[in-house]
């Protein structure tokens, strides 16, 4: 079986190609994996992938007709909301309810800040327009549905303009029918029009969340359905007989027909896929405890993995004011637990007030970096790092991109040195340090501050530029040991090739929980797997689902529930006393007490349909690995030489040893400083920390005790 899978990014598109033995490649014995990065193309993206699937094709010896599976991540939903360019959408929403948006909720991200700056609305106040109608808590139609005013706001709506709608009634998660019969009126009058419905889109109670990401569903949707619709269009002209298949924010595959139709599930598709690879990483060295940190060109992404589980939460923020809790835009849909900052190899620096200040602005692909020689003109964080020595200018993706190290010296002292009086080893230093420090903050959010205990995990760090700052971000927070995984620049898109097919459905039910109450759940979650089994026949999969069920419940009063993990098997009368054992187990480690005289609530209620595709927690072939410039790699393996890099440690650039990764043996240790260069990433190991190759092909860093916080 050979498969593919690409990851597009902001400024690197990661492929990934695996055979799992003579599937018709070059290599007739065996399996074999090919690396591959190429520069995105943010204008285009679907030309990269085209440009970076030939290429792939070559070097592997295969035609696209071969290929068993084609697996996808992209960032296309997610910058189309965070800058602002997805389509112009209107909102039609319950008479009293238009300013649901603008009003939000109550809580603060600063509760003392008086000058405090919400997240903008996706949909501007002159495009949400009312309609007549209301249907009760309990789902009863309190006032019928006034369709003359349902067309006059259908008309207002087409009169500016717009392309996508997004409607969003009270109350209607308990009762759809309004909203239906809106849709019904839209496709008659505009046909033209996209529409999403919210008791579709996130089927829960709190109106501002409901609508929230119903809104974004259909701002991004006529984006994410053109996007896919071209690349599924160029992916059969190239010769590809088998579906696409794309990455959600919750570690699952979706088809395109429901990536098109609920393009809100894919927003942290790449991210996803990463933190899933971590996971697979983490049990293949027996850590069932790990960190994430994913450092691209863009961003960087850490995200946690306990008890061998990646954390999945049922509802995720986007578009953060300062990275605040709270302060972005509310999405219902579940995700892998990440935290998502501005700082990757093309993240900008620059002098604010006398101080150096790193991004969340990024050079992105087009430019780059100065190094890239694009046109860039801003120095970054790759142009620091090249400076420092940690980067082989000749060296950079696999030797496909020459850098110059001197224009990006020029641009660091220009910007930062002379400013501030400093030589250019200190004023590179200093933007390393700075951004180092940023993703220390965002890691101890995700560790410490979520009641992880770094001591006690692994970090798995990867992406381009992850290796880089690894072990340095770990010393600061005491995580006693790094991991590199094999292919560790193309990350995500081996997360990919890991991941199964799987579907998420989850309503509102406020239901008092007691010994009586398990026939009442089984009539539930039967019209949830109705519903799920809907989406699963879009697959083409044969193989049967596993299911999975999950509550979030509550104490009676309470305003938000935590997450119960449900009982499988059959559901019988004394469900609910197996689901009340469930929320005291879950409420007791989540809060550390319980109440027995209290009421227990549940409010809603999902279930999970993951459809194994026979290669989850399956290894990557160790070899031989091939890369974009195979002949380079040849040249330089079994490499070991030395150049000038900066450790202050050692008092500044210290003549360091350069290691070429795939030569190290598995009973070789490295004690730093050192540098272990891959065709797609780079490894700074500090001094005295110790580095080996470990017997599934990892690089394992032991940080030096004595040098932990």
């Amino acid at each position: 079986m050979i498969r593919v899978a690409f990851d597009i990014g902001g400024t690197f598109t990661d492929f990934v190609l695996h055979d799992d033995g003579g599937g018709g490649s070059r290599v007739e014995v065996g399996a074999a994996s090919y690396f591959l990065k190429v520069p995105s193309t943010p204008q285009d993206p679907g030309q990269a992938v085209m440009a970076g699937l030939e290429s792939l094709f070559a070097l592997a010896g295969i035609e696209a007709g071969m290929i068993d599976s084609v697996l996808h991540a992209t960032t296309v939903a997610t910058n189309a909301v965070l800058e602002r360019k997805g389509a112009a959408t209107g909102l039609i929403t319950t008479e009293g309810f238009r300013d649901v948006l603008i009003i939000g909720r109550q809580k603060r991200y600063e509760t003392y800040d008086l000058y405090i700056d919400k997240p903008e609305p996706l949909v501007p106040r002159r495009h949400i327009v009312e309609v007549v109608e209301r249907i009760g808590f309990d789902g009863t139609v309190v006032t019928p549905l006034d369709e003359a005013s349902a067309d006059r706001a259908i008309d207002a709506l087409r009169a500016a303009g717009l392309r996508t709608v997004a409607v969003s009634l009270l109350h209607a998660y308990a009762n759809p029918a309004h909203e239906r019969a809106i849709r019904a009126r839209i496709q008659a009058r505009a046909p033209e029009l996209s529409v999403s419905l919210s008791s579709e889109v996130a089927p829960k109670i709190r109106e501002y969340e409901r609508t929230n990401t119903t809104v974004a569903n259909a701002y991004i949707r006529p984006i994410v359905a053109h996007y896919i619709s071209q690349l599924e269009d160029a992916l059969r002209q190239q010769g590809f007989a088998r579906e696409l298949f794309v990455m959600q924010s919750s570690g699952g595959l979706v088809s395109p027909g429901i990536a098109k139709a609920y393009p809100v599930r894919i927003i942290e598709s790449g991210p996803a896929a990463g933190v899933l690879m971590g996971g697979i990483v983490g049990k293949s060295e027996g850590r069932e405890h790990v960190i994430t940190f994913d450092m691209g060109g863009t961003t960087a992404k850490l995200g946690a993995v306990d008890g061998g589980t990646p954390a999945i939460m049922p509802t995720f923020e986007i578009d953060h004011v300062r990275y605040k809790k709270g302060s972005g835009l509310p999405i219902n849909a579940p995700a892998v637990e990440l935290l998502e900052i501005g700082a990757g190899g093309g993240s900008i620096a620059r002098l604010e007030m006398g101080m150096i200040t790193v991004g969340p602005d990024s050079a992105g692909a087009d430019p780059g970096p100065i190094c890239y020689g694009r046109g860039g003109t801003l120095a970054t964080i790759t142009d620091a790092n090249v400076v420092l020595g940690y980067i082989d200018p000749t060296w950079f993706n696999a030797g496909t991109m020459e850098l110059d190290k001197d224009a990006a010296a020029r641009g660091i002292m220009e910007q930062i040195g002379e400013p501030l009086d400093l030589d250019l080893g200190a004023a590179a230093w200093g933007i390393h340090l700075v951004a180092t420090m940023n993703m220390e903050n965002a890691l101890r959010i995700v560790s410490v501050e979520q009641g992880r205990d770094p001591r006690r995990y692994a970090m798995i760090a990867f992406g381009g530029a992850g290796p880089l700052h690894a072990a340095r971000l770990a010393r600061a927070v005491g995580i006693p040991s790094v991991i590199v995984p094999y292919g560790a620049g193309v990350g995500s898109a081996i997360g990919l090739l890991q991941a199964a097919p799987r579907i998420d459905v989850s309503t509102t039910r406020v239901m008092r929980l007691d010994q009586d109450s398990g026939p009442a759940i089984a009539s539930l979650y039967s019209e949830l797997e109705a519903r799920a089994r809907k989406d699963i026949e879009q697959f083409g999969v044969a193989a049967a689902p596993r299911w999975s069920r999950y509550g979030y419940m509550r104490y009676a009063g309470q305003g938000f529930e935590v997450q119960v993990d449900l009982p499988d098997g059959a559901i019988g009368d004394d469900f609910g006393a197996r689901a009340i054992t469930a929320f005291n187990e879950a409420y007791l480690k989540k809060h550390k007490f319980l109440d027995p005289e209290a009421r227990i609530e549940a409010v809603d209620w999902t279930l999970v349909a993951t459809l194994p595709s026979g290669h989850e927690d399956a290894p990557m072939a160790r070899g031989p690995i091939s890369t974009m410039a195979s002949g380079l790699a040849s040249d330089r393996s079994g490499r070991d030489s030395t150049r000038p890099a900066w450790f202050p440690e050692a008092g500044g650039y210290v003549e360091t040893r350069i290691i070429d990764r795939q030569a190290l043996a598995g009973d070789t240790e490295v004690t730093g400083p050192a540098i272990v260069e891959d065709p797609d990433s780079t490894t700074v190991v500090l001094p005295g920390d110790v580095a080996r190759i470990s017997a599934a092909g990892h690089l394992i860093i032991e940080v030096a005790q004595e040098n932990r916080a």
